[in-house]
């Protein structure tokens, strides 16, 4: 007879192809269900925050569900910080755990429902009787207001019979939020004429207008209204003309391009939150740019911007190019001001020195030479730490899906080896590309194994090894602070992937990188998982650090 767990773990493997985790105790039989009675494929991770983490950069890769599990008790603590990012960067995402026995708490078991919602996500409890329907409520909530759940499978039930497995109900899900009332059409009219009459149009989009699927819309407005265009970090590549593209918005910007922007007077935000580091702390834009922002969020999320409409960022592109064109009669905008700048020369960054002055390897001088080295069809998945910059600035991508940052929402470093099995999952035809430092790297260090196994001859990993949590170093040892806590032994990561059957190479000079190219040119079935350890100088410091560092001297 099907157990509670059998009744999870079908229900849920109807809406997800992976499941991420570590097994224990309190998650066997829904393990055992998951392996024996569904098509959905368990990858063992090495850390149970590693399986929140791996089903994170999963959905961010491919737009599904993500699933993740651990056991009780310390098995749960341990996703605590991982989860928190999820709930941060609103990523639909269940966490199946097993939790107390319904008669109470033993001695190891701690509230596992208050520590979820402390980091933001509901927990939803299965009994013998609602296993299946309480599972798709909790998917139909993670994917209603893309949010973690945790889904509990108490100890004592989750072996229990619990009848014959049915077809599970789908979830309901909301359709597109539709721009509605006589404010937000009037919004819309305003946005349009604006756009008509700019002579400086431009257009930003982050990951919300990805997740819209507003590409092509946004690409036709672009046209229609002559403006340039550049994206958030999280939304890198969502327009399809890259040479009216400014590249990334905030402080990962070229300079050239960040002073076009400041020029626009008229811009339209569509899926972007605003963020200090898009905004560059309230300076992306000059103060008499008219600034407009569409958005599903409830109001505007910046102070800056002077009109809203609240509604899907596809449906209103295309409602704003209907307009513009009824105003313009122009479907493409001539002699448009993105047709009078060099683009090309406005997003170009330093190219850095052979070595910095200390003798190490200058970051940025090999951040683009690996970019010359990597194969095009790439996803980069990426640590935190002041390491971000050079993958960002240095490292272009086709689409927001290939580049994720799986930690910055909640400012967390020591998600980088975990990302790499999600992304190889559902990314089973691209190079998968760690870009990692040496605080985060030696974190999350028990899953270079997890991210050496499942990516394979498909992986890089690229780890900028300063001897330093540079960040720390950046913003608080240039303020005289004791510089002791900061400073890491320098570890050998090279010898750690060799020694989980890795090709390791220690990059200390930029012809080493070289290896990079020689591996690149291997059948991806002929080589193996391949980790740079660069060893980089602290003293040159990325510019959205800079930035970072001005703001918190003022």
């Amino acid at each position: 007879m099907p157990t509670v767990s059998s009744h999870v773990a079908h229900a849920l493997s109807a809406h997800v192809s992976h499941v991420f985790g570590v097994m224990g105790n309190g998650n066997a039989y829904f393990l055992d269900a998951i392996e024996r009675e569904t098509g959905a494929v368990f990858t063992a991770v090495r850390h149970e925050a590693g399986g929140v983490v791996a089903a994170d950069a999963h959905y961010r890769a491919s737009k599904r569900l993500a699933a993740a599990t651990s056991t009780y008790g310390a098995g749960f603590t341990n996703t605590l910080t991982s989860l928190a990012e999820a709930a941060q960067a609103r990523v639909p995402l269940v966490l199946v755990v097993g939790d107390e026995p319904t008669s109470g708490p033993r001695p190891w078991d701690v509230d596992q429902i208050a520590l979820a919602s402390a980091v933001g996500a509901r927990t939803y409890t299965v009994g013998r009787t609602d296993a299946a329907a309480t599972t798709v409520i909790a998917i139909e909530h993670a994917l209603q207001y893309r949010l973690p759940v945790v889904l509990a499978i108490p100890y004592d039930v989750a072996a229990a019979e619990a009848g014959p497995l049915t077809a599970a109900p789908s979830p309901a899900l909301p359709g597109p939020v539709a721009p509605s009332g006589e404010f937000a059409h009037g919004q819309l009219s305003e946005i349009a004429r604006a756009l008509a009459g700019a002579e400086r149009p431009f257009l930003l989009a982050g990951r919300g207008a990805w997740l819209a699927d507003a590409s092509e819309a946004l690409g036709e407005l672009a046209a229609a209204a002559g403006a340039l265009t550049a994206s958030t970090a999280l939304g890198r590549g969502v327009f399809p003309e890259a040479h009216f593209d400014l590249g990334v918005a905030g402080g990962f910007g070229a300079d050239g391009a960040m002073a076009l922007v400041r020029e626009a007077d008229v811009a339209v935000v569509f899926g972007a939150s605003l963020n200090q580091f898009t905004m560059r702390f309230g300076e992306l834009f000059a103060p008499g740019t008219r600034v407009f922002q569409v958005d599903v969020a409830p109001a505007a999320t910046h102070p800056n911007v002077g009109g809203y409409v609240r509604g899907d960022a596809g449906l209103v592109a295309r409602e704003l190019v209907s307009q513009l064109i009824s105003l313009t009669g122009e479907a493409v905008r001539p002699d448009a001001w993105r047709e009078r700048v060099d683009v090309a020369a406005a997003r170009s960054y330093e190219s850095g020195e052979v070595a910095a002055p200390d003798g190490r390897l200058d970051p940025r001088s090999a951040a683009r030479r690996i970019a010359e080295l990597l194969p095009e069809d790439r996803v980069v998945v990426s640590d935190g730490g002041h390491f971000i910059g050079w993958a960002n600035m240095y490292w272009p991508v086709a689409a927001p899906d290939r580049m994720m940052m799986v930690g910055t929402a909640f400012q967390s470093i020591g998600q980088g080896f975990p990302s790499v099995a999600g992304a190889a999952a559902a990314r089973p035809e691209s190079t998968i590309v760690l870009t990692t430092g040496d605080g985060g790297g030696l974190m999350a260090i028990a899953d270079l194994e997890t991210a050496i196994r499942t990516a394979g001859g498909r992986g890089v990993a690229v780890v900028w090894n300063d001897a330093a949590y540079g960040a720390e170093v950046n913003l608080y040892g240039l303020k005289g602070l004791a510089e002791g806590p900061m400073r890491i032994p320098e570890a050998d990561f090279a010898a750690a992937a060799r020694a989980f059957g890795a090709e390791g190479v220690v990059v200390r000079e930029l012809g080493e990188l070289d290896a990079l190219a020689d591996w690149a040119a291997r059948p991806a079935a002929e080589r193996p998982f391949l980790l740079l350890d660069c060893r980089i100088s602290g003293d040159v410091i990325a510019p959205y650090q800079q930035e970072i560092i001005r703001v918190n001297s003022r």
